[in-house]
């Protein structure tokens, strides 16, 4: 088989495709922030995410693991599984500390949609009860975060090409949608504009694919992007209804082919930097905040200089001083390592091996001094010390299995 059609097989797009005939970043800064008002522990309770259906090459896992981290050493101890469900592949924690929702991306709910599950939280055990689960009202969702008062959940919906706004009742348990919004128009090039030679990271240019959804720092606007029409859509989002209206600039567009996946905020708010999954690069933009509204200031590559063949991105975080941002690189198998100068421009400082294999998920803990790294075909995560000064990386040696990992949630 060659590398395009093996790159191709184990995509996410050509399963998720197939099981749809059949049947059809950024949450850690605010976990940082809860947990700066918290008395100090030795030990941090953490969801892992996994699949238990193969995308992107494996499907090892049995649904949500509930791990214990030890603050000083970085270290995860599995504790059990929490919940037997079909690929929770992005998980959040509600601002009660109460729920806990996750993604099922899926095809098959209701017959041809993904779902979204609410659970209820043991605070002492971490234990979960399954509340309920709703329809994402669109096939294969690929994330899902609330707004600031835990009174909406928004799912991205990639096979789909939709997003839609579910609301949150008192007891926790979700409604059906409020709001769907379809991506419609052209999409971009199958090769990406800032391919490196001789690569064939090509996945999602065949139809719209929306990818993350995220309400911005003050919540008054919610952006998601769509990696198959490269662009960034902007909603002024309306808190009380639920209801998402374009932006007076509706959407940003991006590189033709680079297919934009991810995205995080500074802490000032003001900075706002996307992750390309197929062009491996990062665009920094200025945000303003009232208007909601973006504009571009820098490109730079996540893949070190004469780096030649495929790799994808996935994740994007920046750490909680402010001073340095992360993202991971799939089939290179890397954190990519930044310095985040004084005017918000990036500057390439290093590359650390995720010890692992093809990384779909990397976060930063509460404490600000690790950073975890889901290595999804090598069914383990791995835990990295970074430097306060110069935010580079140092492996732990620690190793946590767990089948097929997707995200990792602090429960703080």
């Amino acid at each position: 088989m060659t590398d395009k059609s093996l790159l191709q097989t184990l995509s996410r797009r050509n399963f998720l495709k197939s099981a749809a005939a059949v049947a059809v970043a950024t949450g850690t800064l605010g976990e940082a922030q809860k947990s700066a008002s918290r008395p100090k522990k030795d030990k941090i309770l953490a969801y892992a995410g996994s699949y238990s259906l193969p995308v992107d090459g494996s499907g090892n896992g049995e649904g949500i693991y509930l791990f214990e981290m030890d603050v000083h050493t970085g270290a995860l101890t599995n504790r059990k599984l929490v919940a037997k469900v079909e690929n929770p592949s992005w998980i959040e924690i509600h601002p009660s500390r109460k729920y806990l929702y996750t993604i099922n991306e899926i095809t098959t709910f209701e017959g041809k949609n993904g779902a979204v599950s609410a659970y209820s939280i043991d605070p002492s055990t971490g234990d979960l009860t399954l509340i309920n689960q709703a329809s994402t009202e669109g096939p294969g969702p690929a994330h899902l975060s609330l707004d600031a008062h835990g009174k909406f959940v928004f799912v991205a919906n990639y096979i789909g090409g939709c997003i839609a706004v579910l609301p949150i009742h008192e007891d926790g348990s979700l409604g059906s949608a409020v709001d769907v919004h379809h991506d419609i128009g052209s999409v971009g090039s199958i090769h990406a504009t800032h391919a490196s030679p001789g690569s064939f990271a090509i996945s999602g240019h065949d139809a719209p694919h929306a990818h993350m959804i995220l309400p911005d720092p003050r919540n008054r606007f919610v952006l998601h992007t769509d990696l198959g029409q490269d662009r960034l859509y902007i909603y002024r989002f309306d808190a009380a209804t639920g209801k998402l209206t374009p932006a007076a600039t509706p959407f940003e567009a991006l590189p033709t082919g680079d297919g934009p996946r991810h995205f995080a905020f500074h802490p000032n708010e003001h900075w706002l930097y996307t992750l390309q999954e197929e062009g491996n690069t990062i665009v920094f933009f200025h945000y303003d905040a009232e208007a909601g509204a973006v504009t571009e200031q820098q490109t730079i590559s996540t893949l070190p200089a004469g780096f030649a063949g495929s790799s994808y991105t996935s994740e994007i975080v920046i750490s909680r001083n402010g001073k340095f941002l992360y993202c991971a690189n799939r089939l290179h198998d890397t954190i990519a390592v930044f310095a985040i100068d004084a005017d918000g421009h990036l500057t390439h400082i290093g590359d650390t091996s995720t010890m692992g294999d093809y990384p779909r998920h990397c976060r930063i803990d509460p404490t600000g001094n690790f950073l975890f790294a889901c290595n999804h075909r090598g069914d383990n995560i791995t835990s990295f010390r970074i430097h306060p000064e110069t935010g580079l990386l140092t492996f732990t040696g620690h190793y946590a299995a767990v089948g097929s990992p997707a995200v990792l949630t602090f429960f703080v």
